[in-house]
């Protein structure tokens, strides 16, 4: 007859897997020591060097695989995070642009009417030739395309 007191408590074993996991990086940590020993320490000769670079690298290998699951989860998060830094390098752009044909239209608007005449460009077919006016159809141009891209956006927007 054996009792519940004379049981022995059950062992907690770490999975394989974590068990599997600290080995390899047991491993890497060993062969890049003594890939660093066989080069700083030791002066052996490089087919050893060699040798013990190679477990490294079919460690890392190994590594990797276990590790699938977090890399492919970090390589979506990074294409999102690409996404979204692209889009707002785009918007950024787009304002940047903006205000420098905005800030255009002003400083010719200002120089016309300090001098009290429009100023011409040269090389640019007549009504464009003055330079508030071609500055001024241009941000007319930029702002219809800026807000034509945005429409769908415009509606459930906030000012933020």
């Amino acid at each position: 007859m054996t009792s519940d007191a004379t049981q022995l408590p059950p062992i907690n074993r770490a999975p394989r897997r974590v068990w599997g996991r600290g080995v390899v990086h047991l491993g890497l940590l060993v062969t890049v020591a003594g890939a660093l020993a066989t080069l700083t320490i030791l002066y052996i000769r490089n087919a050893i060097h060699s040798d013990i670079g190679l477990a490294f690298v079919g460690l890392v290998v190994v590594h990797l695989v276990q590790r699938r699951r977090t890399i492919g989860q970090m390589f979506s998060q990074f294409r999102r995070v690409q996404a979204i830094v692209k889009r707002r390098i785009r918007l950024a752009g787009s304002d940047m642009l903006l205000a420098f044909i905005t800030l255009n239209v002003l400083v010719s608007g200002i120089w016309d009417w300090s001098r009290g005449e429009p100023i011409q460009l040269p090389l640019v077919p007549h009504p464009f030739d003055r330079w508030h006016l071609l500055s001024g159809a241009a941000l007319v141009l930029y702002l219809i395309l800026h807000v034509w891209h945005r429409r769908r956006r415009l509606r459930g927007s906030t000012i933020q």
